[in-house]
Parts: C-alpha cells; structure tokens; sequence
C-alpha cells in the first residue's frame, strides 16, 4: 500500500503547522554544548583501551548477548559491572537494564501495585509517565519542585484509610529539561514521616555531583532514605544502558517481573565492558569532575556579570536553560547561534509547556572558559 493512514497524516501536519514538528539533525562540528557527554567520557582513550582488556580477561568477545540475560546473555561481565555498581553508588543491589527508559518503564509498570499510589512531579520524565501508564497504580502530579504541594496530597491519600496501599514519590535529582534540582533532603523527610517510598531519577547528576561523580542522593547522603535509584549510562558515564539501585528484594522482583528486562535481548560484552571501564576511570581520579563542576560556577558568574540571569532558569547543574518564548523564535534563535559556531539546541513545545520554550545550553569538562564566554556573547547578540 502506497498510501498512509489520514489520521497519521492530520497529526504530522497539525505538528507541522505548529512549527513543532521534529526531524533527525545532521552531524555538525560545532562547539559542544548540546550533548549529555558531561565529562567527555565517551571520547576518553584511556577507557577506550581498558574496555579492550576486560573483554580479554573475561574472554567475552561476542558481537552480541545472544539472547535475554534469563537465557543465555547473562555474561560474567555483567556480575562485574553490577558489583562496581554497588560499591561506588553505596547500594544493596543493582540491576542494569538497557536503556533508562526501559529501567523507568520496568520499574513504573510493575512494582507499583493495583490500590497503590504514584505521586510524581509534573516535569517527571517521559519515561516516568510511560510507566506508570502501563502500570495498575493510581497516579497524581504534584506541582514542580514544590514540597507543601506534595506534602498535602501524602496527607490526603493516608486520610483515606488506605492502609495496606503503598505510595511512591518520584522526582529527578536534576531535571532535564530545566537543570534545577528539588529539596531532596527535605522530601525524603516527608517521605519518612508520611511512610512513602522515595524513588529518584539520577540520569542527569551521575558524573556531576559528588567527589567522584556518584550522584546527588550521596552528595547529600540520603541513600539510605530512597527506595530506588536510577542511574544512566549514556550521559555522564559516556556510554550506553542503565541501572536501578536498591535492596536484593527489590532486584528479585525486577528480575521477575519488569516485562523491559525479561523480554529483551542483553547488552552486548562490549557495551556493559565500557561502562565498566568508565566506572573504574572515575573512581581512580576526579580532575574531571572538579574541573566540570568549576565551569559551572563560572557559567554561573558569568550570568550575573553579563545581567543574564534573569533569563536563565537557576540552575547549579549542567543544564542551563534561556528561556524564549514560541517555537519559531527559539527555532531562529538556536539557528544563529549555531552560525556562529556552537552547538545549542532550541527546545520546543510540547516537549516543554506552550509558553516555556528554550535554548538548552549544556556545560562539559572539555569546553574551555572562552567558549563559555564567546558563547554567552552569542546568546546576547541574538537576545
């Protein structure tokens, strides 16, 4: 058949007269500003030829898995990883799936249980939503970042009586699209006091935060307090797959009942060997980091200095954003900026509220203090 289905057309048309609609950018070889390699780990040599070692030691030289981890794709490298993984993020249990939005909606569509309740930020991550949809839960957003909010709907859910239903608290330790990060510390207070289990995306903290990258939840040492973690591979380690931290119970049950993970094809050697080998590069040294973390602060005092900040939304993460309003304008704004050499992303609805685009601005440890500067004077000229 030669033609597509109408309704299909009308929904890509409706998103194209809404100058929302998406396609795959070319490669470029601008400025990087744009991408979640946060420590250019992906490009690092020396993990490179470490990968080439633990797949000798291991003799794991497959192309692929071969199959589901429960058949035959449960390598030995695999036990490694998850045992690093372990140790470096201070957790019970870990189990890696392939992606975290295979992690997320693992997670979201089973552990949560017929007469439980989700409570959600309203910016949670699509995955997040994804899972729970798929899920038997009863879920309610509460409002970003905001802890009273929160707070009264724990206090009415337990009004009801409901006393063999669970209720799951999910937020992002850095929040993807905006940069900025929730109270965690007070949260899990409430979480405690209200009997509620704590669940915390790190995708976008891992490699940001802590002495040597572990997240936020350690910086601040409230990993006991959560229920879950979610850590991802594919920004600050600089490779691909994630994983989900917590007790031997809570990895039991995923195991045997997160569809993601049963019904899928492994990681291959080669994937899991580089997270592992990217792993190991960040527990034996921190330049990195420290130098990630010091062009943040100085982003950030460029901000005031330029008077920017009123345009930025606060952010003491990677992610920076300037707020434009309408798609086209942020389209044409990201377009000269680009012209002038730097890779940043104009950030359109509906993946952000009508209202609420963006120029997604992200820091790395390789960018150098003069592009941070030539940049910010780029987003001046155009502003």
């Amino acid at each position: 058949m030669d033609d597509f289905p109408k309704k299909l057309t009308k929904k890509l048309n409706d998103r194209s007269d809404a100058n929302a609609l998406r396609s795959l950018p070319a490669l470029n070889k601008l400025t990087d500003f744009s991408s979640n390699d946060y420590l250019g780990l992906s490009r690092n040599q020396t993990i490179s030829g470490q990968v080439q070692h633990l797949l000798k030691k291991h003799n794991a030289f497959e192309n692929g898995a071969t199959g589901s981890r429960l058949l035959s794709g449960n390598h030995s490298l695999y036990e490694t990883l998850e045992a690093t993984l372990c140790t470096f993020h201070q957790a019970e249990a870990a189990l890696v799936f392939n992606s975290g939005y295979d992690a997320n909606i693992g997670f979201f569509s089973s552990v949560p249980q017929r007469g439980d309740i989700v409570l959600f930020d309203e910016f949670i991550h699509a995955s997040v939503r994804d899972g729970i949809r798929m899920g038997n839960a009863k879920s309610y957003k509460f409002k970003h970042n905001n802890l009273e909010d929160l707070l009264i709907k724990c206090e009415s859910e337990r009004s009801r009586n409901l006393t063999d239903a669970e209720i799951y608290v999910v937020t992002e330790s850095v929040f993807s699209m905006d940069g900025d990060t929730p109270d965690l510390k007070a949260l899990a207070e409430i979480c405690e006091s209200q009997n509620c289990r704590l669940v915390i995306d790190e995708a976008h903290a891992v490699g940001v935060f802590g002495k040597h990258g572990e997240g936020l939840v350690q910086e601040l040492n409230i990993q006991d307090k959560v229920f879950a973690r979610l850590v991802t591979f594919g920004k600050g380690i600089g490779c691909h797959g994630a994983a989900i931290l917590g007790n031997i119970d809570l990895k039991s049950y995923l195991v045997n009942f997160a569809r993601s993970f049963i019904y899928t094809t492994g990681l291959p050697p080669h994937s899991v060997a580089s997270v592992l080998s990217a792993y190991n590069y960040l527990e034996s040294q921190v330049d990195e980091v420290e130098v990630l973390k010091r062009n943040i602060s100085y982003f950030n005092r460029k901000l005031v200095d330029l008077s920017l900040s009123s345009s930025f939304i606060p952010s003491n993460s990677t992610i920076h954003c300037c707020l434009v309003s309408g798609n086209e304008r942020v389209r044409v704004m990201g377009k000269l900026i680009q012209e002038k050499g730097f890779d940043v992303r104009p950030i359109q609805s509906p993946t952000v509220p009508e209202g609420q685009e963006r120029l997604r601005i992200c820091l790395h440890s390789f960018n150098m203090k003069q592009e941070i500067d030539n940049l910010l004077n780029a987003v001046i000229a155009v502003i």
